[in-house]
C-alpha cells in the first residue's frame, strides 16, 4: 500500500529473490520511460523501494505521481 508523506508516495515491495525483484524493476522503467516520469528508487536483494513526487511541480505528489503507482501496482500484481 502506499503512503503519502513529506510530499511523496511511498511503498516498499518484496520478492523471492534479487531476480523477480530486479525482473520487477525492468518493466517499472519501462512505464516510467513512457511517462518520462522516473523513480527515486532503491534495491537490495528481494526488495525495493519506490518514491514518487514530481521535481518539476515542485517536488510535490501529482496525478502524474498517481497513475504511475497504479501502474506499478497493476506490474506487481501481475
Amino acid at each position: 500500500m502506499w503512503t503519502e508523506e513529506n510530499n511523496r508516495l511511498y511503498r516498499k515491495f518484496q520478492f523471492k529473490d534479487f531476480s523477480e525483484a530486479f525482473a520487477f524493476m525492468t518493466r517499472v522503467a519501462l512505464e516510467a520511460e513512457k511517462m518520462n516520469h522516473h523513480p527515486l528508487w532503491t534495491n537490495v536483494y528481494n526488495k525495493v523501494e519506490i518514491w514518487l513526487n514530481t521535481h518539476d511541480a515542485g517536488d510535490i505528489v501529482t496525478e502524474k505521481d498517481r497513475e504511475l503507482a497504479e501502474k506499478i501496482d497493476a506490474i506487481f500484481g501481475a
